[in-house]
């Protein structure tokens, strides 16, 4: 009896094929799709048809949120944990990612991250093998990255605004390892909800003084020289390297804002909208 291989005469693989999930489908093969949900949802070119679709995708964003709700609610204190996706398992910061992610579940925290490779499996990895709950919120990407392993709740989106609302909603705080745009648009839509006030006591960690030290500067140096932020807007930001610390930090902001009793601890407000 013949048995399928994986391209290299190994006996007992499915030759790899592309891969794509949208929402709780996965699809193989000749069913990928070319375009992306947020793609069609964002690209006004081509005929009015748009006009007669877009009301029904409503009904696919409210389904996202229901989800998303639904599954997460009873999660409990959790942290997002954020870096790049092509960090190797070799890597310092892949093994620093499944240090922080222990410690943090030793703290009694769950661990959110997008449940791709890289960093994000590392902080999954971290979360499961101390014993903790470990939640993946994956997206559909042209390039397909799949749920890694290590999470034992996963979420997939369609849309990114849903996702990242989940991110913020179920979680107390960030913790940031190196990585790049995606990276950094979760660390910045993070610092605006801090300063604008719309969440509270949500201290954001960079972990990586070497990576992360040269943006910290420009911050203060050309944002802040030239009143773009406020002195107190810096104070948003923690850089370290020593992951005890990244533990310490967030501690110290649950007990801050549990003090404060109304969440009335805020930075001064932004100077522009």
């Amino acid at each position: 009896m013949s048995s399928p291989t994986d391209g290299v005469g190994t006996p007992g693989h499915r030759p790899r094929v592309p891969t794509r999930t949208k929402g709780p489908v996965t699809l193989r093969g000749p069913l990928v799709p070319t375009t992306t949900t947020d793609q069609r949802l964002l690209d006004t070119r081509g005929s009015s048809d748009w006009v007669h679709t877009d009301p029904w995708r409503v009904m696919r964003i409210q389904s996202e949120f229901v989800e998303g709700f639904g599954a997460l609610a009873g999660l409990g204190p959790a942290v997002s944990i954020f870096g790049s996706a092509r960090t190797s398992a070799d890597a310092p910061e892949y093994a620093a990612a499944v240090q922080v992610a222990a410690k943090l579940v030793g703290a009694g925290f769950a661990i959110i991250t997008g449940g791709g490779p890289g960093i994000m499996e590392a902080a999954n990895k971290g979360a499961a093998e101390a014993g903790g709950v470990s939640v993946g919120l994956g997206i559909e990407l042209p390039f397909e990255q799949g749920m890694n392993q290590y999470v034992d709740l996963g979420v997939h989106f369609r849309y990114f605004f849903a996702r990242k609302t989940m991110f913020v909603k179920y979680a107390q705080a960030f913790v940031v390892f190196p990585g790049g745009f995606g990276t950094l648009d979760e660390l910045f839509e993070s610092l605006t909800l801090v300063q604008t006030r719309k969440v509270t006591s949500f201290p954001v960690v960079l972990v990586g003084t070497a990576y992360w030290g040269g943006l910290v500067e420009w911050l203060s140096a050309t944002m802040l020289e030239t009143g773009r932020i406020s002195p107190q807007d810096m104070d948003l930001v923690h850089l370290t390297d020593d992951l005890d610390d990244v533990v310490r930090i967030i501690l110290e902001a649950q007990e801050l804002h549990a003090a404060s009793g109304n969440g009335s601890h805020h930075p001064t407000p932004p100077v522009e909208g």
